[in-house]
């Protein structure tokens, strides 16, 4: 038959089939390295070639079963080829250098060059190449099924049974990998609210909380001018009631309930006519759980206590949603305010908040312990510092300015050394 066709039609044959290798090898490669969920986003969207794609994909022994079916055909139908021509052009010695030129040939323009194409650009060749082999795997399903049930019965022989899929679920690491890598495709802003969503998990109340020590309420003991100053001068819509001192909350007052009130009228009576129960929460809770249980109690504010039902503070939804959309609202006692520049160096006050300093600096000190810069230093040198005394705290010097008998007052915390391997330095 080859000595009936001329050389410009074999030479035309074989550009032909290996064009096809060439398609079967980059579109397999490309159908591999589509990105599952991108694909599933761009089906819902009403792509053709993402639909057919995803279809394929949901059985990829049949796919590549096809694929290679074709590969294969194409590959050794241009090497019977090549044996044709080059026996027509130079005899038996030119088929050996034929085969040698058909394969690097092969590596090069069928194999390297599109599945690197396919594998840096997938989805400009995957659509089109998935309207190709859909049509195509039902008029080859016959062979391909057949080929499909002897490899899978290897595979069955070798121990391989999972026939499962489906997309897997993704890591909470993985997702915040993928949050970050998002680039331009997502604002910096909305990237940053999208990973602390994921990191409500890992801060519980204890590091949002307003500390007990800090706690502004009003004492029925007081006089009723004293209520009525704390109440005028009040930043909050909800203010904890108490008897004597905060271990005694009574309930929780709503501002907008006094509405009803004459203006004059702040008595312990009418207050405590008022006031709801107050909702406990134990320490350590997640804030993803928190934020779960207010909306489900309507309830907008907790007390945090301990094992032993002491007050250790209170918090608030308000301070949860600042978690994920950061600062929105005035506060006076925010970490900034607990922060003077001193040359190079902060004085900072040492009951501050670690968390809420490492993100209005942009500072590293650890937060898997204590909550207060104060209750770290004391952690890590077991004891309360005199003034000038200094330490190291993640590459951080910390020199101790002011003191008193029960705690640390305030510190100087210079800029962070090179080398900051965590430690303490007397």
């Amino acid at each position: 038959m080859g000595d009936d066709i001329p050389l410009a039609g074999l030479f035309g044959l074989l550009v032909v089939l290996l064009l096809l290798s060439a398609f079967f090898s980059g579109s397999e490669t490309a159908l591999m390295s589509l990105n599952r969920y991108r694909l599933r986003h761009k089906a819902r969207t009403g792509h053709r070639g993402a639909q057919l794609a995803e279809r394929l994909l949901k059985r990829p022994d049949r796919l590549i079963g096809l694929i290679l079916l074709g590969n294969n055909l194409a590959n050794f139908s241009a090497a019977a080829l090549v044996a044709v021509i080059a026996f027509k052009i130079g005899g038996q010695p030119a088929v050996a250098l034929g085969t040698l030129i058909l394969t690097v040939t092969v590596l090069i323009f069928a194999e390297t060059a599109p599945k690197t194409l396919a594998a840096l650009d997938p989805e400009r060749l995957a659509f089109p190449a998935a309207i190709i082999y859909y049509p195509l795997l039902k008029i080859a399903y016959p062979i391909v099924w057949l080929t499909n049930v002897a490899s899978n019965g290897v595979l069955f022989l070798l121990g391989v049974r999972d026939s499962n899929n489906e997309l897997q679920s993704l890591s909470h690491e993985e997702l915040r990998t993928i949050v970050h890598e998002a680039g331009t495709r997502i604002s910096t802003r909305y990237r940053q609210m999208l990973v602390s969503i994921l990191d409500l998990e890992q801060v519980t109340v204890d590091d949002v909380m307003v500390p007990h020590n800090e706690i502004i309420g009003i004492d029925l003991e007081d006089e009723s001018e004293d209520i009525a100053k704390i109440i005028a001068d009040s930043q909050h819509t909800r203010i904890p009631v108490f008897r004597g001192n905060i271990d005694k909350v009574v309930g929780i007052l709503h501002l907008r309930r006094l509405a009803n009130l004459a203006q004059q009228d702040c008595s312990r009576e009418s207050l405590t006519q008022l006031l709801t129960e107050p909702y406990f929460v134990p320490e350590g809770t997640p804030l993803s759980t928190q934020l779960i249980q207010f909306q489900r109690r309507r309830e907008r504010i907790a007390l945090v206590v301990d094992e032993y039902g002491d007050i250790q503070g209170i918090v608030t939804l308000e301070d949860i949603l600042e978690e994920i959309v950061g600062e929105f609202t005035t506060n006076p006692a925010d970490a900034e305010s607990d922060v003077v520049r001193d040359g190079d160096a902060f004085i900072v006050d040492a009951t501050a908040n670690i968390r809420e300093l490492n993100r209005a600096q942009n500072w590293e000190l650890p937060t898997d312990g204590p909550k207060t810069l104060n209750g770290l230093i004391i952690e890590l040198l077991e004891t309360i510092p005199p003034p000038t005394a200094c330490l190291k705290v993640n590459g951080y010097p910390i020199e101790i300015v002011a003191t008193d008998d029960t705690r640390i007052r305030s510190v100087r915390i210079g800029p962070r050394l090179p080398g900051h391997e965590s430690d303490t330095r007397r």
